[in-house]
This record gives structure tokens, C-alpha cells and sequence, in this order.
């Protein structure tokens, strides 16, 4: 289902030794629509701070061991600090002094409270900052996700082939689902572009894309990685990391080469996928997450399994739906406008003004069987525009080094691409004669010329 739930209740944490204090807090902010947890002494706050993620802690300033110094709730401030640096404090005490607002303040606290209190400072205290946490928060996220390497460009997806229609027609209708995707083909094929086409046909396109190559997190960061860490969960944790889950929470997680995912990891994988829950490393506070899974991978799943490599319990929840993406050989009709739209980039990116591709360029690209896919189309066309000379692609720009495909190579060649193949070689075989070529291909005059023009075939043979 899509992620239309409303904001949630604001939760917040009240920490105070005398009961009737907590029951009336309990109670005010409770009728205002928040949730509120209580506690009675330092020790409870900091444990429940650890353990859940609140919005913002009404901290009192004076417990039973020193009733009036503040002393023990300043000495909280920079520990709560170090459990969860974006959560704000607001401290009370019936005993206030200028003196100890500015200590508390200077130590971290957000607003000094003072009791007896007044119920509207309270709730606007409140609110105020919990809309401050949750801001921090956002752009922390929104910080980490833009330091992650993601693709440049968002480009529309080319697809006439009959093979990418039918695809594309698969996507349409399962994208605005929650349900787990699978995309499976050859390295090259664009399954990161299908994953991000997804995401943005889907009731998530407004919330975060975050895409991980599995194949890239080395095993033993990689609960970390996913998870995030707390500061002091080991020797390089200097401060709190943000997981990828939970930078992706609301919207939907894309992991690329999910085959590579270590065997001895599958197992916590499997655990958020199923629960939406997880534990930063070393914290022991449980997070949720609403989170779309869309994974990919080059690999057969189903061969891992058999070999005891890949959780057929994870692959269950993984492959919902699968995509199966053709290789760029079985989709021959996109090949050249991939090619154009390349070529419109890369001019632009390189300053050079190459705007087309000459006819023996275009034959070489719909014959060779390009075992790179996509990608290895993209880099073809990125050189050619360096290399060339001359205001358009020729075949010798390409580089490919492959000869005119033979008969077998027409059965993949389109009507007109087959055509334009045998006109071509009979032209070369006649010099470039239009009315010999035209009696050997059992055609008029007339009818040779009319196909020269539709076809823009040059009477030269090119």
C-alpha cells in the first residue's frame, strides 16, 4: 500500500521524581494529542533515551539526591547529548535562577521552564520543538543522502522494442504498490534506470531514493552501512551514521547486486525487510522504518539457493514481482535512439557540435551484438564524440572492428534495416550503378530511386 499515513503523534519523554508532577504533564500533553512516556529518575531517562526515539525530553532539574542545586539535571545535558545530539531538552525546576537557565542553556538545553507552570507555555514549548527535532533531523538525512553516489541524470527510458514495451507495461502496473521488485539481467542492461523508473511511477516518487551496490559494502561494515552505527560503536564510529534503510524510510530502497550480499548478513536482511525494525550498531533502541524493496541482480538467485549461497526465505521476500530486462540484442528498434540521445549528452557535456551519425555508423551500430548493453553503448558513443573529426559519427569513430553482418545476423535486422543492407551491397558490387543494382535486385529504375530516398541512401553506397 502506498505510504499515505498521517504525521505521527509527537512523542515525548518526561522526567521528573515527584509523581503528581508526571501525572499532571501525563495527562496535559496526552490531551493534546502526544504521546508521552515517564520516568522518575536519571537513570530511567537516559535508558529510555537509548532505547526509543522521542521528539523531544521535559527534563526537572532537581531529584531526590540534590533537591535544589540543579546540579543532577545540568550533569544529564551533555549525556542525553551524547545518546541522541538532535534531541531537544527543555529543563524545569522550582527552584530557577538566572544562573541556572544560563548553565542549563549553555549545556545543551533548547528553554528553561519554570514551576509552578503554565499549561500554554508548556504546549507551545513543546511543539515548537518538536518541530525544531524533526527539521534537524530531516536535513541530517537529507545531508547524508546527498553525500551518497548516485546517478547524475534522470533520463527518460527509451523503450520500442516490442521486448521493452511489454516491461514497461509490467512496471505500470505493479508501481504503485508496496511490493518487493526484482530486476534480473545482463550487466549493461539499465536495471538501475528500471529501479529509479519504479520509484518515480510510484506513491513513494516524492519520498528518498537510496541506492546501495551490495557488491561494494565490504562484509564487515556492513551492518553499518545498512544499519547505521552510534558514536563509540567502534574504534572509527567519531559520531552517529545514518543506515541506509532509515535514510530511505518513506521511500524506497534500490540494492544493486543484491547476489553479492554475504551469507552471513542474510539473515539481518531478511529480518528488516520482514519487520521494517532494526538497531543501529551499538544501540539496543529499535527503529521502524516504512521502506518500498527493490533489488536487482545479474545473477541466477534460484542457482544460489540451490548451492546453499542465497536465503530462499529472502529471495521469497525479494522477488514479489520480477522484471526480467532483455539484453540490448533481443531489443534492436532502441538501439540507434539510445545511441541519439547519447549523442545529444555527450556533444553538449564535450562542447562539440556532432549532431548525427553517417549511414555506414548507423550500420554498425544496429549489427554489432553489443555484450555490454546499454553501457557499453554509452561508452562507445562517449569516444566516438572525443575521437571524431567531422561533423558527424563515422563508422571508423566507433572502433568496433566488425565486418557487415552476414545473412544470419538479418534474421534480428528489422524489414527496412534488411533492406537498406542488401541495397547497399548491391550498389558496392555494381560501383555505385543505380540501374545495374536495381536489375540485379529484380527491381525498376524508378522503384531503386524511391527506396534510395526512403532508406537515405547515398547513390556512392554509403
Amino acid at each position: 500500500m502506498s505510504d499515505t499515513r498521517p504525521p505521527e503523534a509527537p512523542r515525548v519523554i518526561v522526567a521528573d521524581d515527584q509523581q503528581d508532577v508526571l501525572t499532571a504533564l501525563r495527562l496535559l500533553l496526552k490531551n493534546d494529542g502526544m504521546q508521552v512516556t515517564t520516568v522518575s529518575s536519571p537513570a530511567g531517562l537516559l535508558e529510555a533515551v537509548r532505547s526509543e526515539a522521542f521528539d523531544v525530553a521535559l527534563v526537572d532539574l532537581n531529584y531526590a539526591r540534590d533537591t535544589t542545586s540543579g546540579r543532577e539535571g545540568l550533569e544529564l545535558l551533555p549525556q542525553i547529548q551524547g545518546i541522541d545530539a538532535s534531541l531537544p531538552v527543555i529543563v524545569m525546576t522550582a527552584w530557577g535562577t538566572i544562573d541556572v537557565a544560563v548553565e542549563a542553556m549553555r549545556r545543551g538545553a533548547r528553554d528553561f521552564l519554570e514551576k509552578p507552570w503554565d499549561n500554554h507555555r508548556v504546549l507551545t514549548l513543546i511543539r515548537n520543538q518538536v518541530s525544531y527535532s524533526r527539521e534537524v533531523r530531516r536535513s541530517r538525512r537529507l545531508e547524508a543522502e546527498n553525500q551518497l553516489l548516485r546517478s547524475a541524470t534522470d533520463e527518460d527510458f527509451i523503450a520500442e522494442s516490442p521486448a521493452m514495451r511489454a516491461m514497461l507495461d509490467t512496471v505500470d502496473r505493479i508501481a504503485r504498490s508496496d511490493a518487493s521488485v526484482l530486476i534480473t539481467g545482463e550487466n549493461g542492461t539499465g536495471k538501475g534506470l528500471v529501479a529509479r523508473l519504479v520509484h518515480k511511477l510510484s506513491a513513494r516518487a516524492d519520498k528518498p531514493f537510496i541506492s546501495v551496490n551490495m557488491g561494494s559494502v565490504p562484509e564487515t561494515v556492513f551492518e553499518s552501512e545498512m544499519m547505521g552505527h552510534v558514536r563509540g560503536a567502534f574504534t572509527d564510529a567519531k559520531s552517529d551514521r545514518v543506515g541506509r534503510f532509515e535514510l530511505a524510510d518513506g521511500g524506497t530502497l534500490f540494492m544493486d547486486e543484491i547476489g553479492n550480499v554475504p551469507l552471513s548478513q542474510q539473515a539481518k536482511l531478511l529480518r528488516i525487510i520482514e519487520s521494517g525494525e532494526f538497531e543501529r550498531v551499538g544501540s539496543s533502541r529499535t527503529q521502524r522504518v516504512n521502506v518500498r524493496i527493490v533489488a536487482a541482480t545479474n545473477a541466477s538467485l534460484t542457482e544460489m539457493v540451490a548451492h546453499g549461497r542465497f536465503r530462499q526465505d529472502l529471495l521469497f521476500r525479494l522477488n514479489t514481482i520480477e522484471l526480467p530486462l532483455p539484453p540490448l540484442r533481443e531489443r534492436r528498434e532502441d538501439i540507434v535512439p539510445i545511441a541519439y540521445r547519447r549523442l545529444a549528452a555527450l556533444a553538449a557535456k564535450y562542447g562539440r557540435r556532432i549532431e548525427c551519425f553517417d549511414d555506414g555508423a548507423l550500420q554498425l551500430l544496429r549489427g554489432y551484438s553489443w555484450p555490454g548493453n546499454v553501457r557499453e553503448l554509452g561508452n562507445v558513443i562517449e569516444r566516438a564524440v572525443l575521437m571524431a573529426r567531422g561533423a558527424s559519427i563515422t563508422a571508423a569513430d566507433l572502433r568496433l572492428d566488425m565486418q557487415v553482418p552476414a545473412a544470419p545476423s538479418i534474421e534480428a535486422m528489422s524489414l527496412e534495416d534488411a533492406e537498406r543492407l542488401l541495397i547497399r551491397s548491391a550498389l558496392r558490387r555494381t560501383d555505385g550503378n543505380v540501374n545495374t543494382a536495381a536489375e540485379a535486385l529484380g527491381l525498376s529504375r524508378s522503384a531503386m530511386y524511391r527506396r534510395l530516398e526512403k532508406l537515405g541512401i547515398r547513390t556512392d553506397g554509403q
